[in-house]
C-alpha cells in the first residue's frame, strides 16, 4: 500500500484570486471545486501551476455520498475525468446529504444547495460506507471524505462525530479530510466538544485539514468562508497538530476576498500554528504503515465487503430497508427546510428556522453569481424578490435552472411592474430558454405554453 501523499501547505483555487494565488510564495497545493472545473478547457491559471509541479485536488460538492440513493454514476465519471485531467493524487468529498426525495420516498426530488449533515445512526453509516465503496470503485485514486459544519443536530443520533468517522473508516479504508474550523462551527452550535472529536477519530486516516473563517451571529457560528481565520480554528488545528503530523494543510476562502497579502499572513499564521504545534515531534502518517488510507480503492473494499458479485447483490438487498428509512427521514427534513411543511419530530424548531433562511439566503447569493444579470436588471428588488419565490419553491434542480424558473415566476405573475424592466427581464429569460433545451425537460410542453404566453405580453 503506497503512503498517504505528503501535500504540505496551499490554498482554495478560485477565479476571483487565480492570478494572486501563482504568485504567493510556498504555495505546495491547491483544491480547486470539482465541479467548477471542464476537463478538456481547464482554466489556464490552474495548467501554469501545474506545469510549475504544484498538485491541483478536485473537492467534489455534489456526489451526496451521505445521501440514501447509492451515488450517481455520470457525477462519479464526472469526477474521475477531473482527476485524471489534473494528474491528482486523491479527491475528496463530503459526508453530507445534498438532495432527498424521488423514488425511494414516492415524493418530488428536492435539492438542499447546501450540504446537511446525516444523521450518527447506524442506518446512515450502513449506507454512507457502502456509497463511499461505490465510489471507490468508480475513481482512480483515492478518495478522502470531510466532516462538515452544521446549524442542526438530529434527534437520536446513535454515536459522537469521533465515532462515526473511526467506523467509517474502520468499515471503507477510506482516508478523512479533516475541516477544523467545521470542528469550531459544531462546538458552537451543537454544544460537540473537538478535543472528543480528535480524541475518537483515527487521525493517521487524515489525508489533510481544511482552514476557514467563519462569524457568530446571536449565538450561531456561520462557516462562511468569507471571514479571516479566528484564533479558535487555529487553536483546534494546534491540537491536531499535536497528536499527528498532518500530510497537508489548506487555506479555504471562498467569497469577500482581501488583498493577497492578508491571505499570505493567514497561510503565514497556519504554517506558524503546525511548527509550534509538531515541536513536540508526533508521528507522522508518512512512518506508518496507513491501512486505513489504503491507496488501492479495491483493497480497501474487499477487507470491508466489496459489493461486488453476489455478495455485493446481498449486501445491496440487506441495505434496502436502511436507504428507505435515511430516505424517509432525509426527505421530511429536507421538505420542512425549503418547502415549508411540518419540522419533524425531535427538530429544534428555531435552529430548523435559522438554517432555512441561510439555505434561502445562499440560493439567492448563488443564483446572483450564476445569472448575474438578475440582480442587475432587478436591481435592489432582486434580492426580495427571490426571497419570496424561494419559501414557495423549492429547487429542484441545479442553480441555473433556479434563475430561470425565478425569472419565469415573476414575469407569470406581471412583475416587475415597471415595464421597461419587465421586458429587460422577459428578454433574458427568452435567450435563456429556447427551443432546443425546452425539448429535453419533462415539462416541455407546459414551458412552451409560459413561452407563448409571455411572447404575446
Amino acid at each position: 500500500m503506497k503512503q498517504l501523499t505528503q501535500l504540505g501547505t496551499g490554498i482554495g483555487w478560485r477565479p476571483e484570486i487565480a492570478e494572486a494565488v501563482e504568485r504567493m510564495p510556498g504555495i505546495d497545493w491547491v483544491e480547486a471545486v470539482a465541479e467548477n472545473l471542464c476537463p478538456g478547457h481547464l482554466p489556464e491559471s490552474l495548467l501554469r501551476l501545474r506545469e510549475r509541479g504544484v498538485t491541483v485536488v478536485p473537492h467534489g460538492v455534489s456526489l451526496g455520498l451521505g445521501g440514501a440513493d447509492r451515488p450517481d454514476e455520470s457525477r462519479l465519471t464526472a469526477l474521475a475525468e477531473r482527476a485524471e485531467a489534473l494528474g491528482s493524487p486523491l479527491v475528496t468529498e463530503h459526508i453530507a446529504f445534498v438532495r432527498a426525495g424521488g423514488p425511494l420516498t414516492a415524493s418530488p426530488l428536492l435539492e438542499a444547495g447546501h450540504l446537511l449533515p446525516v444523521p450518527r445512526t447506524r442506518d446512515a453509516l450502513d449506507v454512507l460506507c457502502e456509497n463511499i465503496r461505490i465510489a471507490q470503485d468508480a475513481l482512480p485514486v483515492p478518495l478522502a471524505v470531510e466532516n462538515i459544519a452544521a446549524l442542526i443536530s438530529w434527534p437520536g443520533e446513535e454515536m459522537t462525530e469521533g465515532q462515526f468517522l473511526y467506523d467509517l473508516v474502520d468499515r471503507t479504508g477510506v482516508r478523512l479530510l479533516i475541516d477544523v474550523a467545521n470542528l469550531h462551527t459544531n462546538h458552537v452550535n451543537r454544544g460537540e466538544d473537538p478535543a472528543k472529536a480528535l480524541d475518537e477519530l483515527p487521525v493517521e486516516a487524515i489525508a489533510y485539514v481544511h482552514v476557514a473563517g467563519g462569524f457568530e451571529r446571536d449565538g450561531v457560528w456561520h462557516d462562511s468562508h468569507a471571514h479571516p481565520v479566528p484564533r479558535q480554528v487555529l487553536d483546534i488545528l494546534a491540537d491536531l497538530a499535536s497528536r499527528v503530523s498532518p500530510p497537508g494543510v489548506l487555506l479555504e476562502r471562498d467569497e469577500n476576498f482581501p488583498e493577497p497579502g492578508e491571505l499570505e499572513r493567514e497561510l503565514g499564521a497556519i504554517r506558524g500554528t503546525l511548527e509550534k504545534a509538531t515541536s513536540a515531534a508526533p508521528v507522522n502518517p508518512s512512518d506508518l504503515s496507513v491501512a486505513l488510507g489504503a491507496s488501492d480503492a479495491s483493497d480497501a473494499s474487499d477487507a470491508a465487503g466489496s459489493p461486488s458479485g453476489a455478495a455485493g447483490a446481498a449486501g445491496a438487498q440487506d441495505s434496502a430497508p436502511a436507504r428507505q428509512r435515511l430516505a424517509l427521514a432525509q426527505a421530511a427534513l429536507l421538505s420542512a427546510l425549503v418547502a415549508g411543511t411540518p419540522v419533524p419530530e425531535g427538530f429544534d424548531r428555531v435552529r430548523l428556522g435559522v438554517q432555512a433562511r441561510a439555505l434561502a439566503a445562499k440560493r439567492a447569493d448563488v443564483v446572483a453569481k450564476v445569472a448575474a444579470e438578475l440582480p442587475e436588471i432587478l436591481a435592489e428588488g432582486y434580492r426580495p424578490a427571490f426571497l419570496a419565490y424561494a419559501q414557495g419553491h423549492p429547487m429542484t434542480g441545479g442553480y441555473r435552472r433556479d434563475a430561470l424558473d425565478f425569472a419565469e415566476q415573476l414575469l407569470l405573475a406581471g412583475r416587475p411592474e415597471d415595464a421597461e424592466t419587465r421586458r429587460r427581464l422577459r428578454d433574458w429569460w427568452l435567450a435563456r430558454s429556447g427551443p432546443a433545451p425546452l425539448s429535453q425537460r419533462p415539462t416541455a410542453r407546459l414551458a412552451r405554453a409560459t413561452r407563448r404566453v409571455l411572447l404575446r405580453r
